[in-house]
């Protein structure tokens, strides 16, 4: 799996495990449960009803004492997993993941918390001399 796919899918699972605990949180669960519904029709259910548990879970977790495990944490890495899965044999519903993310998942966060504002993802695929330059902030090239 490329970098690109690893990161939508790490992307998407914090930004669905965040917007659990939303009130837009049955908006992410009905579009996620679109997404597997692509892919596994006889498996949508259940992965709705999973998202249900998780945000049970999320919302009756007291918060973390030190040495505890975060549940928030765990329940992103795990919900980061299934998409890994998801993407590595439907690589197909990559396009529909960043749908989802920008479209279902982000609005339901809260603005410090968008994705766009923790990570940054690049993705170039020069040819022949091309010169490709990236940058998350300032940039300067001095070319000679």
């Amino acid at each position: 799996m490329d970098a690109e796919l690893l990161a939508l899918a790490s992307a998407a699972g914090t930004a669905v495990v965040t917007a659990l605990t939303t009130d837009l949180w049955e908006r992410a669960r009905a579009s996620v449960g679109a997404l597997w519904e692509r892919a596994y029709p006889d498996r949508a259910s259940t992965v709705q009803a999973d998202l249900t548990d998780t945000r049970t879970l999320l919302l009756t977790t007291d918060e973390v004492t030190p040495g505890e495990t975060d549940i928030e944490e765990v329940s992103a890495q795990e919900w980061c997993l299934r998409f890994r899965r998801l993407l590595s044999t439907h690589p197909d519903l990559a396009q529909e993941l960043r749908r989802v993310l920008v479209e279902e998942l982000t609005p339901a966060l809260p603005a410090q918390q968008t994705p766009q504002s923790g990570s940054t993802v690049f993705h170039a695929a020069p040819t022949g001399h091309a010169r490709v330059y990236q940058s998350a902030g300032d940039m300067n090239i001095n070319e000679r």
